[in-house]
């Protein structure tokens, strides 16, 4: 492929990003955001709406001078995005068009990650969601998928969770199986992205994003990007080693901050609780097999029982212990709450204050907002998607 032709994919690409992110651009806006000069962005536009990848929208808001034509991706383009969210024992998968619109409404599927086959049961899972889908598989542009673990995104790589054939990263092996292209990142990272491009962390240089989830998870945006750090893996918030507990954290190390402050730890104590019998709803709640105790949990604190009010007001303290460290040394413009731990809302910021309060040298403290993220469940869906747009030239 000649260096022109190269050039040219990659323009259009980043074209398509913007659109992607932006939902609507004028010409002069996509020229400025790509660096590209107004008669090249106008000649890729145009190629692109002969396609049918991109439509007019008409003319932007009058703000007193001409008004210029608007430019967006035609939501009726026939092709398609598999975004999978995991943690390490639920799956989330979907199907989005070009325009972030479900195509497919979400499948769920419970999924233990530990266990020796697991990237053959996600593999099953894609399968059959395709098929249901009743989607053309030559009409798909990939899969992205975001999982916990120490996951390196360029090679592919998790070193903790779904191990296969050797000389084979993960990333390539599901590719093979599932006869589709496959790019795969850290949960937190992808939440983090989710919240730059569409959510909380949008036009801001500096924040951090926090997953509480199975796990309590970090996402950095630094200068308006997610920062990975040399190799990748910066972001471990939970093996900070602030907690005082002896117990074994999964990293193999103690005192890691996760050992007290992730959703199974605080479940662990509510069943710990039920079983000694003390009194709370979750007696009842957790009788209920349909939703997962996680689940029950939350539902739990966000109708004030006291018991789980209380173990997420200690998990919640920890956070804010460890956020007061973040703080201290990234002078953060805002923190944004998210994960699925994220549901209890209100219930999550006094403890959390209470730590900042106690930790924080005021000055630095009262220059960071603390935000709860608007996607919800879909932050990792929505970030999942785009790690296909990111990494795909459109041909």
């Amino acid at each position: 492929m000649s260096a022109t032709i190269k050039k040219a994919q990659q323009l259009r690409a980043d074209i398509i990003k913007q659109l992607y992110y932006k939902k609507n651009s004028s010409l002069i806006d996509l020229s400025k955001r790509t660096k590209k000069s107004l008669p090249l962005i106008t000649s890729a536009v145009n190629a692109l709406m002969g396609e049918g990848l991109i439509i007019e929208q008409g003319l932007a808001p009058s703000t007193g001078g001409r008004r210029p034509l608007l430019f967006l991706l035609n939501p009726n383009y026939k092709r398609y995005i598999i975004a999978v969210a995991m943690d390490q024992l639920t799956t989330q998968l979907t199907i989005y068009d070009l325009s972030n619109h479900q195509v497919l409404p979400t499948q769920i599927v419970d999924l233990d990650m530990t266990m020796s086959k697991s990237a053959d049961t996600l593999i099953a899972f894609i399968d059959d969601c395709i098929k249901k889908s009743t989607i053309d598989k030559e009409s798909f542009l990939g899969i992205g998928i975001g999982m916990p673990g120490f996951i390196n995104a360029e090679k592919g790589m998790n070193y903790s969770f779904m191990q296969v054939e050797k000389d084979i990263s993960l990333q390539d092996y599901l590719s093979k199986k599932v006869g589709l292209p496959v790019y795969i990142d850290n949960d937190s990272s992808l939440i983090a992205l989710a919240e730059l491009n569409f959510g909380e962390a949008r036009n801001l240089s500096d924040v951090l994003v926090v997953n509480i989830g199975w796990g309590t998870g970090l996402g950095m945006i630094i200068n308006g990007k997610l920062y990975r750090g040399s190799s990748g893996y910066a972001g471990e918030f939970s093996h900070i080693p602030l907690s005082n507990s002896n117990t074994l954290c999964s990293c193999g190390k103690r005192g890691c901050l996760e050992v007290e402050t992730s959703l199974l730890i605080m479940v662990q104590k509510a069943e710990k609780a039920v079983r000694n019998g003390e009194e709370t709803s979750l007696k009842t709640l957790f009788k209920d097999k349909s939703k997962s105790h996680a689940d029950h949990f939350l539902n739990a604190v966000v109708k004030q029982d006291p018991l789980a009010i209380s173990i997420l007001a200690d998990a919640a303290f920890q956070i804010g212990k460890g956020l007061a460290t973040l703080i201290h040394i990234l002078n953060p413009e805002r923190i944004v709450l998210s994960g699925r731990g994220a549901k209890a809302g209100k219930m999550l910021l006094p403890p959390i204050q209470q730590a900042l309060n106690e930790f924080c040298i005021p000055r630095i403290a009262e220059q960071t907002e603390i935000m709860f993220s608007t996607l919800n469940d879909e932050a990792e869906l929505l970030a999942a998607a785009s790690l296909m747009v990111e990494n795909s030239l459109f041909d």
